[in-house]
């Protein structure tokens, strides 16, 4: 005969959950994200305050803050012709590589991803094995063609160049972001009668708008801040010293005022400051494409 057992009494109270145990790994994250973050940041931050620093301050304690504070260094740099002859030319050789980089970028990465031919994986593989040829490899060849054909110590000399170095980091972002997108989309573009060039221009593009603002930005942050490449097309040219983009302006204005130390650290701030502004407020975006690309 079966029996059963009835149980009475109050709510049966849980178990209070044990205290979470202390992760000695996140302090040490921390850590370590703090000294290479000081790391990067700390150099900036020195040549920035240094510029507000007289030359015989910086002498006597070059690990002190101002003072006094003066401002006569950046007004030296502001106020010099050259300055702004070498922003123009900064501006005028970003600008042109970040816009070839964009365009030959997306046309090249919308066929390896969205067409199917032979050797379309081995055009993949190319690109990406550009990833490990270094400028340094090509200075001497490069240097020979560009005299050759007739644009050493131009600015086109620089810029195409530029543009062919950026396309390896610009393929692998965009290639993954293009492939992402549904084949049903094109599919369904082709039966409203759209060809595959209406779909790259109203549809791809668009939705491809993170990845462009990525390989862009990366693009114009290293043409901006590019030193080699200007130093072996142009200042062997006969552009006068007043049309140099800025890495090789702060060169030029270091050897003129080499006593003082102070105007060096401004204009070397005064050239770092709108990549570094125009990276910082493009972050975000950067992050996304730099995601989407992981995803597809």
């Amino acid at each position: 005969m079966a029996t059963t057992t009835i149980v009475t009494g109050g709510p049966i109270e849980a178990a209070p959950a044990g205290r979470p145990k202390f992760d000695w790994g996140q302090p040490f994250v921390y850590l370590v994200a703090l000294v290479v973050a000081a790391v990067a940041v700390g150099p900036v931050l020195y040549v920035f305050i240094g510029g507000f620093r007289s030359t015989g301050d910086i002498n006597a304690n070059p690990a002190s803050f101002p003072s006094p504070w003066i401002f006569d260094n950046w007004a030296t740099v502001l106020g010099a012709p050259r300055f702004w002859g070498n922003v123009f030319a900064s501006s005028v050789l970003a600008l042109s590589t970040t816009a070839g980089v964009v365009i030959a970028g997306i046309m090249a990465a919308f066929v390896i991803a969205r067409y199917n031919f032979r050797g379309r994986q081995g055009l993949y593989s190319l690109f990406a094995a550009g990833l490990m040829f270094p400028l340094t490899v090509a200075a001497l060849p490069l240097t020979l063609l560009l005299r050759t054909i007739g644009l050493h110590g131009t600015y086109l000399g620089v810029i195409i160049p530029g543009i062919a170095f950026a396309l390896p980091t610009t393929i692998i972002i965009l290639v993954p972001f293009l492939r992402a997108i549904p084949d049903e989309l094109e599919e369904a573009a082709m039966i409203d009668g759209a060809s595959r060039i209406a779909f790259f221009w109203r549809i791809l593009l668009p939705l491809a708008k993170p990845g462009l603002i990525t390989v862009g930005i990366l693009a114009f942050v290293a043409s901006w801040n590019g030193y080699l490449l200007p130093l072996l097309v142009i200042s062997t040219g006969t552009l006068p010293q007043e049309l140099w983009p800025l890495p090789l302006g702060v060169t030029q204005f270091s050897t003129q005022y080499s006593q003082n130390t102070g105007a060096v650290l401004a204009y070397t701030s005064l050239a770092m400051i709108p990549a570094l502004v125009f990276f910082l407020l493009a972050e975000k975006r950067i992050v996304g494409g730099l995601t989407g690309a992981v995803k597809g």
